[in-house]
């Protein structure tokens, strides 16, 4: 946990940038896999540790703005679950780790939060994204489970979002922990990487090497000879010589914060000249994305210029053709570029993705697009400094989307279906690192993980 003063200066920071009512935070709960006793990996609510700080089941909060009373809501330990658990801070103790001076045994919340229902009072809550929560607020405001996703409160969300999006240099620190790890998940891939072995052999050993390191894995890993295949989590398939590996891990540190990272390589430790054309082409559109990152910028821009770069290197290549500004205009590029140029990272991967994407990724001065491919984008509002997101374009050849798009006769004018049916195997490269907006540019968040050809190959396969 950080210091106290962080949790409290965050609360304090809450309760001015909101006016009146009560602001309800649950904890998230144990997560059976198939029976009640065996549990998921138990994950706070990140919002919940942003304020609070506890990462453990059986939790609740509330903050009264009105009458500036802050209060936490769980119970001590009985004898039984010692026996199990042992013994863990008390409730007074909790209290003192975080700041909050009030604690009441969690049975106390419904006629806490019954009386304030009864008086009229503004009760704020945010979405819920786990079905217990829509139970339990259902039980705790009488809202029908169906219509709980009606009524979260927008300024409680717009307030939360505010606080999240800057990160303190406290913050910062973490997430480049989570990258220090991350750095030695990939490095390993790459060096054990070779023709013969499984997905699941190196899935497994840099899954080992996040949970060594204190932590866990900020998200499923995604290691795949299939990268064409955007969050392919199957990891059955044996290394092949002539393909291609991507590999999309990051680790979570103790705290919560995460490190989200792609690099792709070829499984045999050369790339052949098809590969390399392709991936030249992705690491320039990465490096002038960076390069473009800097405050006042919005992201919708450098998404475009990625797009652009993506539609003339293809023209190069003779996947496509014509008027290359036109080509992105229309969305043609979409066919090898289907997905958003990033997202917010932080106590999520995807930060604060459950508080809504319009209000993470947009700021009301953009709306998001219906087009194909650029409907995915996460990330679209003016950059401001102390915003930490990836930078991670990707080119795809995706069969299916190629076989409808052709039969469709979609974009003919700007694609070469002839040529481009010459890569159906190829699979697809994504190359993705963590970027903090500084006051003046920016900054590439953690050591440098190698992602240029020679870099690559001088060390795959080596370990």
């Amino acid at each position: 946990m950080f210091k106290s003063v962080i949790y409290s200066r965050r609360r304090l920071l809450l309760k001015k940038r909101m006016k009146t009512g009560l602001l309800l935070f649950l904890g998230n709960e144990e997560s059976p896999m198939n029976y009640a006793a065996n549990g998921y990996h138990f994950r706070q609510d990140s919002t919940f540790l942003y304020y609070f700080g506890l990462a453990e089941p059986g939790l609740a909060a509330v903050i009264d703005l009105d009458a500036d009373q802050e209060i936490l809501f769980g119970n001590d330990l009985e004898l039984d679950d010692i026996i199990w658990m042992g013994n863990l801070p008390s409730m007074s103790e909790k209290t003192r780790q975080i700041g909050v001076k009030q604690h009441r045994p969690l049975n106390r919340l419904p006629e806490y939060l019954a009386s304030a229902v009864k008086h009229r009072r503004k009760i704020h809550y945010l979405p819920p994204y786990r079905s217990e929560h829509y139970l339990k607020i259902n039980n705790l405001l009488g809202i029908r489970v169906q219509a709980v996703k009606n009524y979260p409160s927008v300024d409680f969300i717009k307030a939360v979002v505010a606080q999240r999006n800057i990160k303190s240099k406290e913050e910062i620190a973490q997430i480049e922990q989570a990258h220090a790890i991350t750095y030695q998940m990939h490095l390993t891939a790459m060096r054990k990487a070779r023709p013969g072995i499984y997905e699941r052999d190196l899935a497994g050993e840099i899954e080992g090497l996040a949970l060594a390191g204190g932590g866990t894995v900020a998200f499923p890993v995604i290691l795949s000879v299939r990268g064409e295949i955007l969050h392919n989590h199957y990891h059955g398939q044996r290394l092949k010589t002539g393909q291609l590996l991507v590999n999309d891990s990051g680790a979570e540190t103790e705290l919560g914060y995460a490190a989200d990272i792609t690099r792709t390589f070829p499984v045999s430790g050369r790339f052949t000249a098809q590969q390399a054309d392709i991936y030249n082409l992705v690491l320039q559109a990465q490096l002038a994305a960076i390069q473009a990152i800097r405050p006042g910028k919005k992201y919708y821009d450098i998404h475009r210029l990625v797009c652009r770069i993506f539609a003339a290197g293809l023209k190069d290549l003779k996947l496509m053709r014509g008027d290359c500004d036109e080509a992105v205009q229309q969305g043609a590029h979409a066919l090898f570029f289907p997905h958003g140029l990033g997202h917010m990272l932080g106590l999520d991967v995807h930060d604060m993705e459950n508080l809504g994407e319009i209000y993470v990724g947009y700021d009301g001065q953009l709306k998001r697009s219906e087009q194909f491919g650029l409907a995915y984008l996460r990330l679209a509002r003016k950059l401001e400094p102390g915003f930490v997101l990836t930078v991670e374009p990707g080119l795809y050849f995706i069969p299916a989307l190629i076989k409808k798009w052709k039969s469709e006769k979609r974009f003919v004018n700007f694609i070469n279906y002839q040529q481009v049916e010459k890569f159906l195997n190829f699979g697809g490269i994504r190359i993705e690192d963590n970027v903090l907006v500084t006051g003046q540019g920016q900054r590439v968040l953690g050591k440098p993980i190698p992602k240029e050809i020679k870099e690559l190959e001088n060390i795959i396969g080596k370990g």
